[in-house]
């Protein structure tokens, strides 16, 4: 471009500049959004997809903890799209054993429209006052001399547009590209963040012509090759969403081919039509250590707020977004956008849910280094209640009862099970520490030294290449 179109595109960009600016109509962008706006301010969320296609996201469309939301958008304005709310267990098919292993999972589970839920989650920011600009991409983040982020450049429709704000929200997505041009060296804002933390998925949702027998269940399925697998998650007895995902530190998979393969291999999906498709990348990593930079904040999966080992993520984004918005109305409030002002964002998320992911994050480190094809088997082999109780009770301790169990039924296992025991106490030790995290900011880079020294000891017992 010549510099006499520039200086014209340059006058034809026009400035807003409301309270705060929110990027990205996701979960937590929505609350995040209606949750400042219901407190009396001026918000605008940016989204890059156009008003038809917006909330239109690759997921699951498994819902733990359906049972309560944040209040700026209530739990009744999204219950239309819980199209399924008798998922009670999962179903593990472990085709290496010729088996399925069934564990129920506590609490409220639901298999949801994520199309339906995502209009639904926007329809609710709108009632709140929250302004949705549509075909609006994001391609700069604005910071003043002290650093402090102070609004984006965006174009939409191709006219170039700035929108200068107190705040910022990133809810931009995995590998969010906002934090590629913010300037985060006199920040505490977590860097330490790479591709192979994330995980590559597709999914179809599939119409089947009879009633699936497991409509009642979130099933899952190991893939042939290490660190994939696939899911079949019923919205209703005939339509399932189908998919498949890898982690991004193996060798890529075939997404489309290897889900179309395993379809082809089960009777139940004869005849079946293809609704939708669409694919995504997920974080399967910890929660960022600090989510926060004077006049910014990410959240949802931009901060890496997904269960790391099941990619579950929304009631986490929700709660997020209210958590971040807090914190942004009461610098609102004060006129103070530093970290202090924002840090209980990062102390609310690691005492929710943060510190119970980063502690489960150690088992996705586990499986890098253990035998796929051993696991399964041992599984297949321990009783699944048993197995359930001992892993996520709390306690590292190994009953007498479930080790004879282990000895005469897992056929030769008992150095997996010690493994898995030795891995647990780990993720303990680091659940404990995630419990202290740090009031302030001052306190980050000490508590961050011991977790470091918890890591190594994590990559001793496991065996697995360093993560992080």
């Amino acid at each position: 471009m010549s510099t006499q179109e520039q200086s014209a595109a340059g006058a034809a960009a026009t400035t807003r500049s409301p309270d705060a600016v929110v990027v990205g109509a996701g979960t937590s962008g929505c609350y995040a959004a209606a949750t400042i706006a219901r407190a009396g301010y001026d918000v605008v969320v940016l989204e890059r997809k156009d008003e038809k296609e917006a909330g239109h996201i690759a997921c699951g469309d498994a819902l733990k903890g359906a049972d309560a939301f944040p209040e700026a958008i209530p739990k009744s304005k999204l219950e239309p799209a819980f199209t399924n709310t008798d998922v009670d267990h999962g179903r593990f098919e472990i085709p290496q054993e010729d088996t399925v292993l069934e564990i129920p999972v506590p609490g409220e589970l639901a298999v949801i429209d994520r199309w339906e839920y995502g209009r639904r989650i926007i329809d609710g920011a709108e009632d709140r006052g929250v302004e949705f600009r549509y075909d609006t991409v994001v391609q700069n983040v604005l910071q003043n001399d002290d650093g402090r982020v102070t609004g984006v450049e965006a174009i939409r429709k191709g006219d170039p547009i700035t929108y200068e704000a107190d705040i910022v929200i990133d809810a931009a997505g995995s590998l969010s590209v906002l934090q590629d041009h913010v300037d985060f060296s006199d920040s505490t804002f977590d860097t330490n963040v790479d591709y192979s933390h994330f995980c590559s998925a597709y999914r179809e949702i599939v119409e089947v012509e009879e009633p699936v027998e497991w409509d009642d269940a979130l099933v899952f399925k190991p893939t042939e090759r290490a660190a994939g697998y696939l899911w079949y998650f019923p919205r209703t007895e005939t339509e399932i969403n189908a998919g498949l995902g890898f982690q991004m530190t193996e060798e890529p998979m075939k997404l489309v081919d290897d889900l179309k393969r395993d379809l082809e291999n089960r009777p139940e999906f004869e005849g079946a039509t293809v609704e939708d498709k669409l694919g995504a990348a997920l974080p399967t990593r910890r929660p960022y250590d600090s989510a926060v930079h004077p006049g910014y904040m990410a959240i949802g999966d931009a901060a890496g707020h997904v269960n790391p080992t099941t990619g579950g993520g929304i009631a986490g984004a929700a709660y997020g977004g209210k958590y971040a918005a807090e914190r942004a109305i009461e610098a609102l409030e004060t006129g103070e956008f530093g970290e202090g002002v924002l840090w209980e964002y990062n102390q609310q998320v690691m005492d929710h849910f943060g510190a119970r992911y980063a502690a489960l994050d150690v088992y996705n480190i586990l499986s890098t280094a253990v035998d796929v094809d051993d696991l399964m088997s041992l599984l297949a082999a321990m009783p699944g209640d048993k197995l359930a109780e001992a892993l996520y009770s709390g306690s590292t301790d190994i009953g007498l009862k479930l080790k004879l169990e282990a000895l005469v039924k897992s056929r030769g296992h008992w150095g997996t099970i010690w493994n898995l025991y030795k891995t647990k106490r780990r993720a303990d030790e680091l659940l404990a520490h995630y419990e202290n995290y740090p009031t302030s900011p001052e306190g980050l880079a000490g508590w961050q030294d011991r977790r470091d020294e918890l890591m190594e000891q994590v990559y001793e017992t496991t065996g697995a290449d360093p993560k992080y």
